[in-house]
């Protein structure tokens, strides 16, 4: 009973080894839009696209952003300037765009890396900036104490991200590139470990694990 049950298991992984390995064809004829090229995730995987041989229109932030990659790629890849906060900037680089075409979703999830986003440099500074500008009331709820709590957990991040950032733009360059790919990926042990079995819990038991791992203010009851 076991023993087929292993097999079946067995045989089902590889199958779908096999049919993962199987690859789009023409990638010099297709074109790839990736946003956040300056730096990070985007870049990195803006660089590892044109390698493949893939038409990328990397969007980035900043005309030195855009520079810096253009200097690292192919001619292939062209640059356009786009800020994902501004509607007008969103409207003008999405113009090359396709929808209602049959496009496939595949949804990237991710534990911690280290990137722009996790840089605990930034956020440490960003936590004192609002602590800063915060009133006197609401610094008398929280504490002192609260601050240096969080601020050491900060300190702390850097040593828990993955510096692998390879883990993710390949997961997104075979959703891009195979003839049958995934429809979730996930990147990190972290994020195979800890995070998905979380959103499979009970929403109590999630919030629960959460109160009681979180920093408290001083005036908690």
């Amino acid at each position: 009973m076991w023993l087929y049950l292993a097999a079946l298991v067995g045989l089902y992984y590889l199958l779908r080894w096999y049919r993962e390995r199987q690859v789009v064809s023409n990638l010099r004829d297709k074109y790839v839009f990736i946003t956040g090229c300056d730096s990070g995730f985007g870049n990195l995987l803006a660089r590892q696209l044109d390698l493949r041989g893939l038409r990328v229109l990397a969007a980035c932030l900043t005309e030195k952003g855009a520079e810096q990659l253009r200097d690292q790629t192919s001619d292939r890849l062209e640059t356009v300037i786009l800020d994902v906060t501004k509607t007008e900037s969103i409207s003008a680089a999405t113009e090359r765009e396709l929808s209602y075409f049959g496009v496939k979703v595949a949804v990237i999830e991710p534990g911690f890396f280290n990137t722009g986003v996790t840089n605990s440099e930034k956020i440490s500074r960003a936590i004192q900036e609002a602590w800063d500008q915060a009133s006197p009331e609401v610094k008398g709820i929280y504490g002192e104490k609260f601050l240096a709590s969080v601020k050491k957990s900060v300190k702390k991040l850097k040593s828990t991200c993955c510096n692998n950032l390879y883990l993710v733009t390949n997961c997104v360059e075979h959703a891009l590139t195979a003839c049958h790919p995934r429809t979730r990926y996930s990147s990190g042990w972290d994020a195979k470990l800890f995070y998905l079995p979380m959103s499979y819990m009970p929403t109590l038991l999630v919030d629960a694990m959460i109160y009681w791992m979180s920093q408290r203010p001083i005036k908690a009851l």
